[in-house]
């Protein structure tokens, strides 16, 4: 199976390289280490790497990056980078290149004749253009969920393996700018088959220690459940952020002197650049610990005019070597960052081990970037969003077969969603660091791209149930707004379920009648309620929408399948009763009770039925006054990166709530009212073991002219001990503590940013005996800043910017282009014993993650019709996930199977499982599976790296049991297996 496989990508390649206009009979190409330049054992090397830093989308959109548009931003046209560098590289076979992200190259690739695409690709098989990270984006480590990173990076490897085969993979990962380095982000790679990772941001009280120490470069243990050295990956943190050392910028936007070699003329500075360099190189050896060190000879969007660089690099290259003659023992050459770490792996040393990671980041004492973790939080959760229905969309695209792509409502593609979700990963992309018209672009992508997908979803659920009557979609569900089922007396709901086992979901459905028919695809009877709309949704939603009341109700549905439930008014019946001010202040159904304190309205207690456990619980709405800049110690002030109250004490919002409830036997609610700005529902569904909390935030004031960060606290009776989780990139949970950083002493300037990290979907705090885990809607930003209490912030509103290049304050204004952004969302708590906490937040994560998708049909269904269906055989064991079902060719398909738990966290699922690939869907014929590496661009049997030696903890690693066959594939905690599957469809 795997000859056939290899063959047939083979020949695919073949077939591409000629479609694309290269030729295919290149001569031997020697790229990758193959092609490094020799360098000098008894010397100094300098490793020079030519690189521009193209950010997809950040002052300027992507086309106006692309293009050259809005100079009068920025001045940056990455086309005529590219231009110019492909002509200079082609002067001498010396010079090298590196570029990164696939999203610009994918562009000009498009646009370049045969002549010049052949020149390219002799250029990458001789190593000197090399690609490096090779993802759509540089994304983001701190808001970014795993399963968009790795579809990003897919989209990126696989255009540069499918243009240029071998020569076209990165061997290197490169984030030298995102604001902060994940954990996950590093496995990832890892198992994506990369040597090393390089990056230029860390905080700076750690960057003395490690220089001190000579632990610049180390080895970072990125899993504790993966077995080493699965999840090892060699980091390397650059001496100059991105930059070139100070004195040597050569490009049109620097200010730096050329290297002035004529005798003749009076400003000749031939000796002292060289002795400057001499001296340059020297420092930076003291911090690392071979002789061997790098420098990036670039910044961004530089080399438009790369003549300019590369005229004065071959000056410095010519002229320090020359010294050689004399005794110097510095040697300076074109290199890579992939040949520079080849030279660290000869050098057969041990490296620092690292096993945490390296949130959150300051560059300064007073400068914490801690903000950006919630930065534009309605941005933040559509990207979410669209992720899930980008999932949905793949699967929906792999089950109904050719017809979805083009069917009944014309044709459909899940490549315009793809894209836009991969540069939605850029790290000024979802962070939420970007101007404010840009931010509107990225929106305005997804949005494109979930049009796109819509045609897809509609003829490919036509395929399935055999029904072609259209299908609507209601997008703006949040706020209660949806035409059809505002207006219609009688319509049918499809719920697509892309979890791989079955989900029960809560809906509410905006309607104006006061009851309302529910049954489910077996013509049963689904017991329903219709509760008057609350206030804050009815002018969060202002003209938009008409509805009086939503109809709630619990759904099922099947794994990766749907199921359709059919809805009709009922005449003639009273409407529903009105919210009651107060009393009861109890919620309870059989696995839950809530109380409420009476004199404030406030949560007071939590209480799970099950396990006999109750805690106290406290939670209200507070703000940090975010600093303007005047502050004596420091004039740096909160903005879109850096998070900086003036006061360690939040300012609450009222210590009371104005409340109403609603009880019956589908669900309860609390309805708490704050201020004018701020309020919630505490919400318990009949059947659901946590607890909603559906805040309101918005729009925040400024008349005080104070910029404001707010956030939710929950105050319990936990007994923490400074100890708090947060996970990272949604998959490993790592322990924080307060005032504390792992790998050195810190000394702590900032109380409040100092002790915020990242929470991408969960968050929790536990004693010996409880836990309280928080499941978010979107990455945010929180703290236990005491003990006992787990905060989170929502949102921010700032009047300043924080001076780290945006030039504008975060003050979005919403929709109304005036008052300010109004931002809804959702915390779920479960109360847990802590060896159980894992069985409970891990599934209840995912279906955040991935939501059902509703749609609905106008009338009853047609007879014919299939109401239900699945795509599984069965469902998956409780402890896989499936992360990936893509259409990966015409008869292949791209198959992604996860282990969600750790190793350790739960008794009951943390242990290896296995699945069979040949008995999963229910409508495709698996005919073989070859396992691909994590970035589905190499042959799984055919990946190896560089290894490395650990300072410590230098045992072997245990070897990993085979699988009991080709086609039973066994996940142990925390592994992601990838497979391309050829299949039949039947």
């Amino acid at each position: 199976m795997a000859a056939y496989q290899y063959t047939a990508v083979l020949v695919f390649s073949l077939l591409q390289a000629n479609v694309l206009g290269f030729p295919t009979n290149i001569r031997d190409p020697v790229c990758g280490y193959k092609s490094c330049p020799a360098t000098q054992p008894s010397m100094l090397n300098v490793h020079l790497v030519p690189h521009t830093h193209d950010d997809v989308g950040w002052l300027k959109t992507v086309d106006q990056y692309y293009y050259g548009d809005r100079n009068d931003i920025q001045h940056a046209g990455v086309q005529y980078i590219l231009d110019s560098v492909v002509e200079e590289l082609q002067k001498d076979p010396s010079r090298r290149f590196i570029y990164v992200e696939s999203a610009f190259f994918y562009r000009w690739w498009k646009q370049q004749n045969q002549a010049t695409r052949s020149i390219v690709t002799q250029l990458v098989n001789e190593g000197r253009l090399e690609f490096i990270n090779g993802g759509w984006c540089m994304s983001d480590e701190a808001t970014t969920h795993y399963s968009a990173v790795i579809d990003q990076m897919t989209l990126g490897l696989r255009f540069l393996n499918d243009t240029f085969g071998p020569c076209g993979r990165p061997r290197v990962a490169w984030h030298i700018d995102p604001f902060g380095h994940a954990r996950e982000h590093a496995s990832i790679f890892a198992q994506m088959g990369y040597d090393g990772f390089f990056f230029g941001r860390l905080d700076y009280q750690d960057k003395d220690r490690r220089k001190k120490t000579k632990e610049l470069e180390l080895l970072w243990r990125a899993s504790e459940s993966l077995s080493a050295p699965t999840a090892d990956l060699f980091t390397g943190i650059l001496p100059n952020g991105y930059n070139p050392p100070d004195g040597f910028c050569w490009d049109q936007s620097c200010e730096d002197a050329p290297i002035r070699d004529d005798p003749d003329l009076e400003d000749f500075n031939v000796d002292d650049m060289v002795q400057m360099f001499l001296e340059t190189a020297h420092n930076q050896s003291k911090f690392y610990k071979t002789n061997h060190i790098i420098m990036t000879m670039g910044s961004d969007f530089q080399y438009e005019n790369a003549n300019l660089w590369y005229k004065n690099m071959d000056k410095l290259i010519r002229y320090v070597n020359g010294q050689q003659a004399a005794g110097s023992k510095v040697n300076v050459l074109y290199s890579t960052p992939s040949c520079y770490l080849q030279e660290l792996h000869r050098a057969n040393t041990t490296w620092a081990l690292k096993t945490d990671d390296f949130f959150p980041y300051a560059d300064d004492a007073h400068d914490f970037w801690t903000g950006y973790f919630t930065s534009r939080p309605a941005l933040k959760r559509y990207e979410r969003q669209s992720n899930s229905q980008l999932q949905t969309c793949n699967q929906l695209e792999v089950l109904g077969g050719p017809k979805s792509r083009s069917g009944p409502f014309g044709k459909g593609d899940s490549d315009t969603m793809r894209k836009a979700m991969a540069v939605a990963q850029h790290h000024d992309a979802v962070s939420g660091t970007e101007k404010q018209h840009v931010a509107n672009d990225y929106a305005r992508r997804l949005a494109t791209g979930w049009a796109h997908c819509q045609v897809l979803v509609r003829n490919s659920l036509a395929v399935l149930s055999g029904s072609d009557a259209r299908r609507f979609f209601c997008e703006n569900l949040n706020i209660s707004v949806c035409p059809l089922t505002e207006t219609s007396k009688m319509f049918t709901m499809n719920v697509y379920n892309p979890l791989a086992r079955p989900v029960s979901w809560s809906v509410r459905l905006p309607v104006n009648g006061s009851a309302y028919s529910v049954t489910d695809a077996q013509g049963k009877p689904v017991t329903s309620e219709v509760i008057p709309l609350s206030k804050a949704t009815k002018a969060l939603r202002g003209r938009r929408g008409t509805a009086l009341n939503e109809l709630v109700f619990q759904v099922q549905a099947p794994p990766l399948g749907y199921t359709t439930y059919s809805i009709s008014l009922l005449q003639n019946r009273p409407p529903p009763p009105p919210p009651r001010p107060k009393a009861p202040l109890t919620m309870q159904n059989k696995f839950l009770k809530v109380t409420f304190d009476p004199a404030t309205g406030l949560l007071s207690s939590l209480s799970n039925l099950e396990t006999k456990q109750s805690i106290k619980l406290s939670q209200n709405f507070y703000w940090y006054n975010a600093s303007a800049g005047n502050n004596e110690e420091s004039d740096q002030p909160s903005g879109a990166y850096i998070f900086r109250p003036n006061c360690s004490t939040p300012f609450i919002i009222s210590k009371t709530a104005k409340i109403q409830t609603v009880q019956n036997g589908v669900v309860q609610e609390v309805r708490q009212w704050f201020s004018p700005w701020v309020s919630q529902v505490v919400r318990l569904y009949a059947e659901s073991r946590e607890l909603e909390l559906e805040w309101t935030v918005g729009p925040v004031p400024i008349e005080d002219a104070l910029g404001k960060e707010v956030i939710s606290r929950l105050d319990t009776d936990i007994n923490t001990s400074g100890y708090f989780y947060t996970d990272s990139n949604g998959r490993e949970v790592l322990e924080r503590r307060r005032d504390y950083r792992p790998t050195w002493d810190l000394w702590q300037s900032e109380p409040i940013a100092g002790n915020y990290y990242p929470i991408n979907s969960r968050a929790y705090i536990k004693d010996k005996g409880s836990q309280l885990t928080v499941v978010t809607d979107r990455s945010q930003g929180g703290s236990s800043i005491v003990d006992g209490s787990l905060e989170i912030m929502l949102h921010r509103r700032l009047l300043y910017d924080d001076v780290r290049g945006v030039a504008e304050p975060l003050n979005e204004t919403g929709e109304a282009g005036v008052e300010g952004l109004v931002v809804r969302g959702r915390l779920l708590l479960t109360l847990t014993p802590p060896d159980t906490a894992a069985d409970a937040h891990r599934p209840l994560a995912q279906a955040q993650v991935l939501q059902p998708l509703l749609s609905f049909q106008q009338g009853p269904a047609q007879p014919s019709t299939r109401l239900q269906f699945s795509g599984l055989q069965a469902a998956l064991p409780p402890a896989v996930h499936l992360l990936t079902v893509s259409q990966w060719d015409y008869d292949s398909v791209l198959l992604r199977l996860e282990h969600q738990y750790q190793s350790k966290e739960s008794k009951a699922f943390s242990q290896p499982v296995t699945v069979n690939l040949q008995k999963l869907f229910s409508n495709l014929e698996v005919l073989g599976a070859t396992e691909m590496s994590l970035g589905a661009n190499q042959w799984k049997s055919e990946m190896s790296r560089l290894d490395w030696t650990p300072s410590s903890d230098a045992a072997p690693p245990p070897k990993r049991p085979a699988d009991p066959s080709s086609l039973d594939v066994t996940l142990n905690p925390m592994e992601i297996r990838t497979f391309l599957l050829r299949v039949w469809q039947s």
